[in-house]
């Protein structure tokens, strides 16, 4: 049986370099990085696809410059909303599924639980906003897509949280962290994953599924930046070289940014698992397996 044809885009991020060891043996893998195929040209992508339509499009580039956004506005956009849209409108064309990923910060953490799908949007910043557009032009194109909401996403590899904490354990001996967002911290490893699993399952299911819809897609367990700072200080403490500084909390109020963070980002996976049987590990435990790999 001929393995379906996978195009991957953005294969050279934090998600994009995992999915590209996880499904080379079982798909036809077409990679392309963010130079090969740039998302501040549409055209140039659509070109892409229209070349090669493939079975499934994973798109795994993204602006993610949360403060910069606000400051780059069209390039945000431009990224986020009109290239997907591009993906959808080609995928539409010819009958392939388009998998795309968002973002907690689509809601505005007024909500005192976790966040379902079905829960009305409300983004503070540029970034989330750019994010719902492209959800939103997704889903007017009327093909097959699936849109997977992630939240704090870390690897032991690119730019991000992990790495920054502990780059700054090294140099200091006194951590201060924002205490009042919560949220669910998410490797890149285990959102792979956990495509991969649906992937699996779209398979079992034949030729006729054609999925639509938006799932959440976290770590189970929930934690602060301060928690998920000091998570890391104590994880990674064999690689610290005996620094061991402390991670103090702060309000948010403290540590301004140009663009504004929701209080409460912590979704609910539950559609997840029970349309797909897809369960992520706990956040903690996907912390020890990142680090284990620096």
């Amino acid at each position: 049986m001929s393995r379906q044809r996978v195009l991957l885009l953005g294969a050279n991020g934090q998600l994009g370099t995992e999915f590209s060891s996880l499904l080379h043996d079982q798909y036809e893998l077409q990679a392309f990085t963010r130079a090969e195929a740039d998302f501040s040209q549409p055209e140039q992508v659509r070109k892409i696809v229209a070349q090669m339509k493939p079975a499934i499009i994973l798109n795994a580039a993204a602006y993610t410059a949360v403060d910069r956004a606000e400051s780059e506005t069209e390039l945000a956009f431009l990224v986020n909303a009109r290239t997907p849209q591009v993906l959808a409108e080609e995928a539409a064309r010819y009958g392939g599924l388009l998998v795309h990923y968002s973002t907690d910060y689509v809601f505005d953490g007024s909500k005192n639980a976790p966040w379902v799908e079905a829960d009305a949007t409300g983004p503070l910043n540029v970034y989330g906003a750019s994010k719902l557009a492209g959800e939103q032009a997704i889903a007017a194109q009327g093909g097959s897509y699936l849109i997977f909401r992630t939240s704090w996403v870390f690897a032991p590899h690119g730019k991000n949280f992990l790495l920054t904490i502990l780059r700054l354990a090294r140099e200091r001996d006194q951590l201060t962290i924002v205490a009042d967002q919560k949220g669910a911290p998410t490797t890149a490893l285990a959102i792979a994953r956990a495509t991969e699993q649906v992937l699996a399952a779209l398979g079992d299911r034949g030729a006729g599924s054609t999925p639509s819809g938006v799932y959440h897609m976290t770590c189970s367990g929930e934690t602060t930046w301060h928690g998920f700072a000091q998570a890391i200080v104590d994880e990674a403490a064999g690689t610290l070289e005996g620094k061991r500084p402390q991670v103090l909390p702060i309000p948010g109020s403290q540590y301004p940014t140009a663009a504004r963070r929701p209080s409460n980002s912590v979704l609910d996976n539950g559609k997840l698992l029970s349309g797909y049987g897809v369960r992520l590990p706990h956040w903690r435990d996907a912390l020890r397996e990142a680090v284990s790999k620096l």
